[in-house]
């Protein structure tokens, strides 16, 4: 009995001993050996760790991703508008000893460094923005440079600043209504502005294609004349080629659509005075051709003047 007891005995003190020179890290979590104030050791990973007993410390913090809502705050626009902006921040402890001889590892001074670095860059840049770009697509660009700028300050403290991004803008009470009413009438004007400039686009439009089209028919007119000149040419030539083969057909032909437009087309409407013995008769008086229901007076007077 008293061999059992001894031998409990020993296996406590060496858990004893085995807890007083070592120490574990969880997943979620990071740690730092402290002795006499300096920091000797930096544990980021999972696992068994060793130390001094009673001369070394342990200190350890968090390692998973904080969040932290900054308080409201007022902020003055580019035109001199107030705005009451909430924002927040993701960040977490990326170098632990920087982290501890920065704010002793108190994560609610941290906080409040936080808070100070983007109230300061978030004034600085929404100074140089006017109201209507903060609320419209600029403003992604604008918390992307507010972030990036805040980020490079904090890494001299241990902290990543993995996000920060502003959940509300609100316009103070007394000022909302007199900027929503201001808001509402550029948008007119310039919903003026865009109609005017579509009607002016839309008049050198008609205009031009007007112009274009008048070019068109007249260069259309042109080459058609062209054609039909050309046409006439080819059509002359081929008739001068073909009367040329009989020239007294020709002439014997010429008579007959002469009579025929003179005389039966007329349907005794017109008189014609000619000569009996004129070239112009010499078909009609031989007999060769008759046209009948023709009337054709001669003027003795006209013929013994030619």
């Amino acid at each position: 009995m008293r061999k059992l007891a001894w031998f409990a005995g020993i296996i406590i003190v060496i858990l004893v001993i085995f807890n007083l020179v070592t120490f574990t890290v969880d997943e979620t979590e990071q740690a730092i050996v402290v002795q006499y104030g300096d920091i000797k050791k930096v544990a980021t990973e999972p696992g068994l760790n060793f130390k001094i007993p009673f001369i070394q410390n342990v200190q350890k913090m968090e390692g998973r991703l904080l969040s932290y809502d900054i308080q409201p705050r007022e902020l003055i626009t580019a035109d001199q508008r107030r705005l009451r902006v909430n924002n927040y921040a993701v960040w977490r402890i990326e170098n632990p000893q920087q982290f501890k001889e920065a704010f002793n590892a108190r994560r609610d001074i941290a906080q409040t460094r936080i808070d100070d670095i983007l109230y300061s860059d978030l004034r600085n840049i929404l100074a140089s923005y006017e109201f209507n770009e903060i609320a419209s697509g600029e403003r992604e660009t604008m918390l992307n440079t507010i972030q990036e700028t805040s980020a490079k300050k904090l890494e001299e403290y241990g902290i990543n600043l993995i996000d920060a991004k502003i959940k509300r803008a609100d316009l103070p009470k007394a000022n909302e209504e007199a900027v929503f009413n201001r808001m509402i009438s550029e948008r007119e004007r310039r919903a003026s502005q865009l109609r005017a400039e579509g009607d002016e686009q839309s008049k050198e439009i008609k205009s031009d294609a007007d112009r274009q089209s008048s070019v068109i028919v007249a260069e259309a007119r042109r080459e058609a004349e062209e054609i039909r000149g050309e046409g006439e040419a080819k059509a002359l030539d081929i008739y001068a080629e073909a009367y040329s083969q009989n020239v007294e057909f020709y002439e014997f032909w010429r008579k007959l659509a002469s009579y025929r437009r003179s005389f039966v087309k007329g349907k005794g409407k017109n008189t014609i005075l000619i000569s009996p013995d004129s070239r112009y008769m010499k078909l009609l008086s031989s007999g060769e051709i008759q046209l009948p229901e023709a009337e054709v007076q001669t003027d003795e007077k006209e013929t013994s003047e030619e």
